[in-house]
Formats: structure tokens, C-alpha cells, sequence
């Protein structure tokens, strides 16, 4: 999909669809008014009518209306106008896109673009626009052979802003929309390959990939023999029922200085989990190749900053591994030795994730990382704390919490803090060990937090728990990876090339 920028008046739009809103009662957006006006009230005339009351979400496709030089027009209702805030708007280019894929037009025009929220400018409202689509436009069909085929497929849309003096900024939005949306659609592509495709090495081939496309990337991969020698024996625990390697793949991207320390995100990669001896349920475990979703995240986000060539430094761990059940499986009641040099009693072996990321944690601090942000599909407990809307976010470090908050805020990509107090992390004790794997079932998302914190204690460390948000379960026709947060880390790198460039 491509995506441009432009300012002009909407009836001189040569297009097959041009796309303004109307607000409830019929009140007319300004492109709309200028339709309006060159169509000889022809709008008008069928809202009179009784067509589309402009109520949110509404679309109705107008042909051939008169003094315009496009196909069609697509009139979408935008709500009342003193409500539109963000939440409206990203469901009226939702329904736009809904209606752009029945309409069977290669371009189009749209001029929602110039409606902005309440406390939002252009540039959020062009790259809002442009992410917001591409998600509603994305589809997973590569291992299917019998596939529809679309006369005209939508293969452009054109982001419209009122003011020239605008441009600058709306061409800024849309190549950081751009990079964001290729960012989001690579973990949402990997996040949907079953799992007999995408596993440990996959992850570590399409990693080698991204080297290929981007000279300031170059990757290393950690084998299993490598890590025993090291002693990362609680990421090795969860492989050990597999017969798929374990991998530590780790990528660097330099865009400043050698001397800058780097930002280090750390991503859970379980590409298959059935919970290893502890073994899950069986209905959904279908869905438990999801629980890659954190390592294709923190990879999308690479590639983005890649591509907008960001001037900072990241390291960018992939923690890769398979949790089965086998003969040779860890066991509850197992105590394993960490990389760290702690030592944990094995609970539940379906509490892997953070095995795996505990000692790529301590993995960490050979890089001297500024900041560290592990990602990761950890808790059910988050989704029944939290929901499926905000990730779930715990941080040692209250300028890194507040920073990646207002990332999210800022990209509509949210995440909600929760503590790691003192009291929670009495749950873990364990008679035998430091600490055990689990803490029981209260506070769930939290005791598994402050399970990571004792490995984060040299440097700045925020987790993200998308157990939430990095999928959609259930319905057939919406099932899949949503690629988040991409779009929340790649802010939250924005922001930071901004302070350094501003200091």
C-alpha cells in the first residue's frame, strides 16, 4: 500500500473515490462544503433526504456527483463534532477503509485527515490515518492457494491537510506512519506463521534478513552450547523438552556514535508453548504461537528505526525457544542456577517466559544499555487486570515509565503502570531456592514482574506485558497478531533521538 500527501480543493481530485465527513445532523465537514458547493447542493440534497444522519462510523458512496472530477465520493459520518477525539476518529478511518475495500478503487483521496481530535495536530492525524489503515488493510494470506481474486484492489491512498503550510509536517507523519506500519506488518507477519515454519531458527534466518536490507544492522546468534557455557541454564530449561534448538539472537543497529549507549529491547520468543510439563488446556492452545509476539515486536520495531535511519544506538535480543513436554523436560520442583548466579525453584514450567527472559536480562549488561525494555506475551493475569486495551507496564525507573506512557498516549498505543512493591515480592519465596518461578494467583501479572526485577537491578529496565494486546482471539474473520507495540516503541525512540538532539 502507498501513501501520499497533498493539499488541494476536493472537486478538482482526480480519483476513483474522494472521502469527506459529515458530522451528526448533517452537518458538513469543510471538504465536504466545498463538494457541496461545486455539486450544486448536491450533498445536501441527499442528506435531506434522509441517507446518512452523519452518526459515527456511518459511510455512504456516492457516483458520479456533479462538478467533481472523481468517481465516487465517500461520505462517512464523523459523530457529534464537539466529541471527535481520538477514539472517533481512529473509527472513522476504520470504516473507511471497511467501505474502501467493497467499493474495488486503486486510489483514493481522503480528506478525514483534516478533522483533527482535540489536542491533536496534523502530523498525528496523517500518521494516525495511515497506521490505523494499513492495520484494517492487512491480511495474513500467504499459505493460502485458494484466494480470492480483487478486480481493482486499493493500492493508494492520498492524506489530504488544509493548509500548505502544513505539508512539512504531514510529510514527516507519513514517513514515520510508513516505517511504523512496514515495522508492524513484520511482526504481525511472523507472529501469524504457524509454528512449524516460524521456530527458533526461523527467527534467527528472517533476523540475518534484515541485516541484508540494512548496512547499520548486523546480527549474532547464541546457540544453545554457547549459552550452556555460559550459564544462562533458565533459558536452556525451557528448551530442553524440544527438539527445535533454543536460539539468543541478538541484532545491533549503530546510528550514533559508538560511545552512545545504547537502548537495549528484549523480546520474549517462545514460538510454540503447550506449558512443557505443566501442560496447557486444549482448546486454543492453537494460539500459543503467539507467545512470540514480544521478539517479532521488538524486531518490527528495529526495522522501523532502521528504515527512518533514527540517530541512536539499539541492541535488540530475541529470546527463541520452544516449550514442550519430553522426557528430558524440566520438572516441577526442579532448582536451576541463573545466569545471574541466583537460583530458582521451578513451580510450573508454563511459567516460562520469564525464564527465558531473566537471563537474557542479565545478557544485558555487558552492553551497558542506557535503558532496557523487555516486551513480552507474559501473563494471563494482565489480560484479566487490565483487559485486551493498554499493555501492562512496570518499570524500575519512574522517568523511563512516565517516558514510555507518554509514547503510548501519544501514538494510541497505551499502556497502564503497575507496581512492583515490596509486599509482592514475598509471594516468591521459595524454602529451597531464592526465589520460585511463580508467586500464585493473586497479583499474577505482577509477582512475574517483580520476578524480572531481580534481574534488572544494574541499569534502567522497563517490562511491557502484552498478554492482552498482542492478539486477537476468537472470531475467525479477526484472529491474528496486531503487531503491538511497535508503534509505542517506536515513539518512545522518536522522543528520545528529540532530548538528544535538543541537549
Amino acid at each position: 500500500m502507498e501513501y501520499s500527501i497533498t493539499s488541494g480543493h476536493p472537486e478538482k481530485q482526480r480519483s476513483a473515490c474522494v472521502i469527506v465527513g459529515v458530522y451528526e445532523s448533517r452537518r458538513l465537514s469543510e471538504a465536504a462544503k466545498q463538494l457541496d458547493d461545486a455539486s450544486d447542493k448536491y450533498l445536501s440534497s441527499i442528506l435531506h433526504r434522509g441517507d446518512l444522519e452523519g452518526k459515527l462510523g456511518q459511510t455512504l458512496l456516492l457516483h458520479n456527483v456533479p462538478g467533481t472530477l472523481a468517481d465516487r465520493v465517500l461520505l462517512v459520518g464523523c459523530g457529534r463534532k464537539q466529541e471527535l477525539g481520538e477514539r472517533q476518529y481512529k473509527t472513522m478511518i476504520q470504516k473507511m477503509v471497511l467501505a474502501l475495500k467493497e467499493m474495488g478503487g486503486t486510489e483514493v483521496v481522503c480528506y478525514l485527515s483534516e478533522l483533527l481530535p482535540k489536542g491533536r495536530d496534523v502530523y498525528w492525524a496523517v500518521r494516525i490515518a495511515i497506521e490505523t489503515s494499513s492495520y484494517h488493510l492487512y491480511q495474513f494470506t500467504s499459505l493460502k492457494t485458494l484466494q480470492q481474486t480483487k478486480r481493482h484492489p486499493l493500492r493508494k491512498i492520498t492524506f489530504c491537510v488544509s493548509l500548505r503550510k502544513d505539508l512539512d509536517n504531514a510529510e514527516q507523519a507519513a514517513i514515520d506512519g510508513r516505517a511504523i506500519v512496514n515495522g508492524t506488518n513484520l511482526a504481525r507477519n511472523l507472529a501469524n506463521a504457524p509454528p512449524n515454519i516460524c521456530t527458533p531458527t526461523y527467527m534467527a534466518e528472517q533476523s540475518k534478513a534484515l541485516c541484508k536490507l540494512y548496512q547499520n544492522i548486523r546480527c549474532d546468534v547464541l546457540e544453545e552450547a554457547a549459552m550452556e557455557e555460559l550459564g544462562m541454564n533458565a533459558f536452556l530449561a525451557v528448551s530442553k523438552g524440544s527438539r527445535e534448538p533454543a536460539k539468543l539472537i541478538v541484532l545491533h543497529y549503530q546510528g550514533a556514535d559508538e560511545s552512545v549507549a545504547p537502548v537495549a529491547l528484549v523480546g520474549k520468543g517462545v514460538t510454540f508453548d503447550a506449558g512443557g510439563i505443566s501442560i496447557k488446556p486444549g482448546p486454543k492452545m492453537d494460539e500459543m504461537k503467539y507467545d512470540m509476539c514480544g521478539a517479532a515486536g521488538v524486531l518490527g520495531a528495529l526495522a522501523a528505526v532502521a528504515e527512518l535511519q533514527l540517530p541512536l544506538n539499539l541492541v535488540v535480543l530475541l529470546a527463541c525457544t520452544e516449550n514442550l513436554p519430553d522426557g528430558n523436560a524440566t520438572r516441577p520442583g526442579d532448582i536451576l542456577t541463573t545466569l545471574s548466579g541466583q537460583t530458582i525453584e521451578i513451580l510450573n514450567t508454563d511459567a516460562e517466559g520469564r525464564m527465558v527472559l531473566c537471563d537474557t536480562l542479565t545478557y544485558c549488561e555487558r552492553y551497558k544499555p542506557a535503558a532496557v525494555i523487555d516486551v513480552a506475551t507474559l501473563t494471563g493475569a494482565c489480560i484479566v487486570g487490565l483487559g485486551h486495551h493498554p499493555h501492562g507496564l512496570f518499570s524500575n525507573h519512574k522517568a523511563l515509565a512516565h517516558k514510555l506512557l507518554h509514547a503510548g498516549e501519544a501514538s494510541h498505543d497505551r499502556a497502564w503502570e503497575l507496581p512492583l512493591w515490596d509486599e509482592y515480592h514475598e509471594q516468591l519465596a521459595s524454602p529451597f531456592a531464592d526465589m520460585t518461578n511463580v508467586g500464585g494467583k493473586p497479583a499474577g501479572a505482577i509477582t512475574a514482574a517483580c520476578f524480572l526485577s531481580r534481574f534488572a537491578k544494574k541499569f534502567h529496565w522497563a517490562h511491557v506485558d502484552i498478554a492482552g494486546t498482542a492478539w486477537v482471539s476468537g472470531n475467525p474473520k479477526k484472529k491474528g497478531a496486531t503487531g503491538r507495540p511497535v508503534p509505542m516503541l517506536v515513539q518512545y525512540l522518536l522522543d528520545r533521538c528529540k532530548t538528544m538532539i535538543s541537549s
